[in-house]
């Protein structure tokens, strides 16, 4: 299977990125968060809605390739697709056909989750790199990523904390 990806070198997009560190190993951290329940860990914060369920995915989300329609609870969806899987390493995906406010900013999002070992433990890195439509950088470089960087830390805290619990139960 061929993908096509939305962002190519040379596009001048907005990348907005977050980290945390936990005390679980990167492989525990990947297998916990990369199929992880969208509705469990992605809540609304500010003006951004939580996702209230996912349709349509047509595989497993373990390797690249299969999508998904994430269901916002404003009544939004958007289109996503699995682009990169390394196990136990990274994931990214792709967003597009936004039937929000963000449709009128960007042509699509690349999402990227890196697990990194840190002593003991591991530093997760998150990225979210926004393709501007024409006219658009100022609003997603400027007012929005600010608020955007506050939805993306609540889930990653939010994905730590799921993946801390889970090593708790096995221990």
């Amino acid at each position: 299977m061929t993908i096509s990806l939305l962002i190519k070198p040379g596009d001048r997009t907005v990348p907005i990125t977050v980290q945390q560190r936990t005390w679980t190993s990167p492989e525990h951290a990947f297998r916990v968060i990369a199929p992880i329940d969208l509705p469990s860990v992605f809540h609304k914060v500010g003006p951004f809605p939580g996702v209230k369920s996912v349709a349509n995915q047509t595989e497993a989300w373990d390797h690249a390739g299969p999508t998904r329609n994430p269901q916002f609870e404003d009544g939004s969806q958007a289109d996503e697709q699995l682009t990169e899987y390394v196990e136990g390493v990274s994931f990214a995906y792709q967003l597009s056909g936004f039937t929000n406010v963000l449709a009128r900013l960007a042509a699509g999002v690349r999402g990227e989750w890196n697990f990194n070992p840190d002593g003991d433990g591991t530093l997760i890195r998150w990225t979210y790199e926004f393709l501007p439509l024409p006219g658009r950088r100022w609003i997603l470089s400027g007012p929005f990523a600010p608020l955007w960087r506050r939805y993306m830390v609540a889930a990653l805290e939010e994905c730590v904390r799921v993946a801390e619990a889970e090593a708790s139960r096995s221990r």
